[in-house]
C-alpha cells in the first residue's frame, strides 16, 4: 500500500491528505499545534462562549470549492451561514457601497454606477464555475474554457487603478476598491485587479458566508472526513529537521517556501531550489477582536447588517494607505476589515456580547502597535463604538508569525501578489507542487491557486503526487 505523510494540518494539508486517503492512500498527518487548522481556527478569546476566527472568516471560495463539495463536508458537520448584505463600504461623505450576493440588487444600489457594475462582473458571475476549472489551478494548463478565460484576460492584466477608472461615483470606486485592496499589494501594478474580479464575481456567485460555530468548523469537518478515510492524524508533532519525517513514499508540505528549503534545501535541484530562494513575502496583518455589548453603532444602519465592512474611506484614501504599506511606510490611516460573523451566526454570541474580527494592513515585519489605528478607523465610521468594547485582544505581526509559521513577516497570503510572483507562485514551472525532491510536494497557500479555505493546493498538490506514481510505476513496468 503507498504510504504518505502530511507535514502541516491546516485547510490545504488536511484537504491533501483527503484526497489521497479517498485514492486509497495510508496517510498520516502532522501538525505541530495542539489541534489541527491553521489559519482556519476558531476559540473563545474574550468571553465565554463568544466565538472568534482566529485568521479566516469569510468564505466566499470555500462554499464553492469543487473539493469540499466532492467531499460533501455537510456530511460531517458543516453548516454555511449568509449575512443578507456581504460587504458594505461607507464613505465619510456619500452613500454607502452594498455588497449583495445578487448582483441585481448591488446594481440596484449604485445608482449611475449600476450598470458599469454589471458590465464589470456580470459575465465573470454567470461563467465563475468555468472560469474558476482554469484559474484555480496551475496556470500552465491547457485551458477548458478558452472563450471565458479570453473574456477575462483583457481586464485580469489591468493594474487597480486603471479598473477602477470605470466606475464614475465615490461610491461605486470605493466598493471596488475595498475588494481589489484584497490583492494586498499597490494598486498601480499590473495583473492586480485580478483578484478583485475574481473576489466580487464569487461572491455574486456564492456570496460571502461564515462557517456555522466558526471557522473552525471547515477544518473539523475535513479532519472528519479524513479520519473517516482511514486517515490518522497526530498534534503537537513540531517538525523541524526531516529526519523526523517518518519513512513514507510520499511527502507533501503545508509549509512556506522558506520552511521547505530549511528541510529539503540540500537535496533540491539548484534551479529549484533558487527559486525558492527567491520567493518574496507580502505586506502584513494587524489583527484586532473585540468583545461589544450590542451592536457596532455604525452611522449608516445597512453596516449593521453587512458581513464585512471595509473601513477605509474614498478609492483614493485606501489607494494612498496601500502604497505607502507596499512601501514599507505605516499609514496613518490603514484599511481595516471589520467582520461580523455574528449577523450571520448567531451561534458565535452570548449574554449579551457579540464578537467583533478585525486587521489592519500593514507593512511587512511592522513591529508597532496599530490597535489605536483600527479602532480610530471604525469609531469614525461608527461614532460611540468605544463605548461598546468590554474586551479587546491584539495579535501584532510578530505574534502573527509566531501563531503559524507559514505567516513569515505577519504575511497571511502566503507570499506577495505582485509581478509573475502572483502567477507562477511558488516558482516558474509546469508542476509547481513537486519540490523537486523524489516525493516529496509542497500543498500550502504558497502553491496555486493560492490563499482561501478552498483546499484546491492540498488537493492539486496530493493529485500531482499521485501522478508521479502513477508515471513510475508505468515506466517500471515497461522496463521489465
Amino acid at each position: 500500500m503507498t504510504t504518505a505523510v502530511v507535514v502541516g494540518g491546516g485547510p490545504n494539508g488536511l484537504a491533501a491528505g483527503l484526497h489521497l486517503a479517498r485514492n486509497g492512500v495510508d496517510v498520516q498527518v502532522l501538525e505541530a499545534a495542539d489541534t489541527v487548522g491553521g489559519g482556519a481556527r476558531s476559540a473563545e478569546l474574550l468571553a465565554p462562549g463568544v466565538i472568534h476566527d482566529m485568521c479566516s472568516a469569510f468564505h466566499p471560495m470555500g462554499v464553492g470549492s469543487p473539493f469540499w463539495a466532492e467531499v460533501d463536508l455537510a456530511r460531517y458537520g458543516l453548516r454555511w451561514r449568509w449575512p443578507e448584505i456581504d460587504c458594505a463600504h461607507p464613505l465619510d461623505d456619500g452613500p454607502t457601497g452594498l455588497l449583495y450576493r445578487s448582483i441585481e440588487e448591488t446594481v440596484a444600489g449604485l445608482g449611475a454606477d449600476g450598470r458599469r457594475w454589471r458590465a464589470m462582473f456580470g459575465d465573470l458571475t454567470r461563467n465563475f464555475d468555468a472560469l474558476g476549472q482554469d484559474l484555480l489551478r496551475p496556470i500552465a494548463n491547457v485551458p477548458s474554457h478558452p472563450l471565458e478565460l479570453a473574456a477575462f484576460g483583457p481586464r485580469a492584466l489591468l493594474p487597480v487603478a486603471l479598473a477602477a477608472k470605470a466606475f464614475r461615483t465615490p461610491t461605486g470606486r470605493a466598493l471596488y476598491g475595498g475588494i481589489a485592496a484584497h490583492v494586498y499589494t499597490s494598486f498601480g501594478r499590473p495583473l492586480t485587479a485580478s483578484l478583485g474580479l475574481m473576489i466580487t464575481a464569487s461572491g455574486h456567485r456564492y456570496g460571502w458566508p461564515v462557517a456555522e460555530g466558526g471557522s473552525g468548523a471547515i477544518t473539523q469537518a475535513a479532519a472528519a472526513a479524513l479520519l473517516d478515510h482511514g486517515g490518522k492524524i497526530d498534534t503537537g508533532v513540531a517538525i523541524t529537521s526531516r529526519r523526523q519525517i517518518p519513512d513514507a513514499d510520499i511527502v507533501i508540505l503545508d509549509l512556506s517556501p522558506a520552511q521547505v528549503l530549511a528541510l529539503y534545501g540540500d537535496l533540491m535541484p539548484a534551479r529549484i531550489r533558487r527559486g525558492y530562494a527567491r520567493y518574496r513575502v507580502g505586506s502584513a496583518a494587524f489583527k484586532v477582536d473585540f468583545a461589544i455589548h450590542g451592536d457596532i453603532p455604525w452611522r449608516d444602519p445597512d453596516c449593521a447588517r453587512a458581513g464585512t465592512v471595509h473601513v477605509g474611506g474614498s478609492f483614493e484614501e485606501i489607494r494612498r494607505a496601500e502604497h505607502l504599506r507596499d512601501r514599507g511606510t505605516m499609514p496613518e490611516r490603514p484599511f481595516v476589515l471589520v467582520g461580523q460573523q455574528y449577523v450571520a451566526d448567531p451561534s458565535r454570541s452570548a449574554g449579551g456580547i457579540n464578537p467583533i474580527w478585525s486587521y489592519a494592513h500593514v507593512p511587512a515585519g511592522y513591529t508597532g502597535d496599530a490597535t489605536e489605528s483600527v479602532i480610530a478607523q471604525i469609531e469614525r465610521f461608527a461614532p460611540g463604538f468605544r463605548d461598546t468594547i468590554v474586551g479587546v485582544k491584539t495579535t501584532t505581526v510578530p505574534q502573527m508569525a509566531q501563531y503559524n509559521l507559514n505567516y513569515a513577516a505577519g504575511d497571511i497570503l502566503g507570499g506577495a501578489n505582485d509581478g509573475l510572483q502572483m502567477l507562477l507562485r511558488p516558482r516558474t514551472a509546469i508542476d509547481p507542487y513537486f519540490t523537486g525532491v523524489d516525493g516529496v510536494f509542497l500543498c500550502s497557500q504558497s502553491a496555486p491557486p493560492g490563499p482561501g479555505v478552498h483546499g484546491l493546493c492540498g488537493m492539486h498538490a496530493a493529485e500531482s503526487a499521485l501522478q508521479r506514481r502513477r508515471r513510475n510505476g508505468r515506466r517500471r513496468s515497461a522496463r521489465r
